[in-house]
């Protein structure tokens, strides 16, 4: 180096680098920290929009697959106007979700359901005995499928973080009632299209497996070993 020229020694370069590595260690976790903050809000605004919806279906009997004058219930791609409703050859019109849930996927098990924000989610409709039935992965279900007398009141729809510990903690519920009930997990943690909610999950321990007609688990524990708590 020439006289009088500047620059940084090896050991200048290390303390810098050892300072960017100590802010990164704390920027980072505040970093993920928000951002699953935000994708559990979003998740949380969803339900609520898809609840909203499903009560405008029905009580505008914009499904009536049976023809008896009451309402039904529907699955995602039918919300959106994706596909036809049930027993019927048009589609809802306008729709009352967003045509981005018709993008219905396989999200486990070859059931369908939608991915948003960082979350799957996925809607169960009842047959004749309150067994939950998922939406195809091409959208909606096929004419008889479900109980048009039963889904004339019931319904629900889970929400569970696509990647746990990165895009989210929590996974959520809502039924026909309204309520978003809430878990963090702890004997089943879901997490992607391997560990998907079943049906009867946020139901307390003790119902019909696989039903959907029974008693949510508000405060208590479920049929899949989590406890459920409402979302204030």
């Amino acid at each position: 180096m020439k006289k009088g020229s500047s620059g940084f020694t090896l050991i200048e370069l290390m303390i810098v680098v050892a300072i960017i590595a100590i802010i990164a260690s704390i920027a980072i976790p505040n970093l993920l920290a928000a951002r699953i903050s935000a994708n559990e809000a979003a998740a949380i605004a969803t339900l609520r929009s898809v609840s909203s919806a499903q009560a405008q279906v029905q009580a505008g009997s914009a499904i009536d697959e049976d023809a008896d004058g009451a309402g039904e219930y529907g699955f995602f791609a039918e919300l959106s106007g994706v596909v036809n409703v049930r027993g019927a050859a048009f589609p809802i019109a306008p729709p009352v979700l967003s045509g981005a849930f018709g993008n219905v996927q396989d999200v486990g098990g070859g059931e369908g359901g939608v991915s948003r924000s960082g979350f799957f989610f996925k809607m169960w409709l009842p047959d004749a005995a309150g067994v939950g039935i998922a939406e195809l992965t091409t959208g909606g279900q096929a004419g008889g499928a479900v109980d048009p007398n039963m889904c004339e009141v019931i319904w629900s729809a889970y929400a569970w973080p696509i990647n746990r510990g990165t895009s989210g903690n929590r996974s959520f519920f809502i039924n026909q009632a309204g309520d978003i009930m809430q878990t963090q997990g702890g004997v089943q943690n879901y997490s992607g299209i391997g560990t998907a909610p079943g049906a009867d999950a946020a139901f307390v321990a003790g119902s019909t497996a696989n039903t959907i007609n029974g008693t949510v688990a508000v405060n208590s524990v479920g049929m899949d070993g989590n406890t459920w708590t409402t979302v204030n």
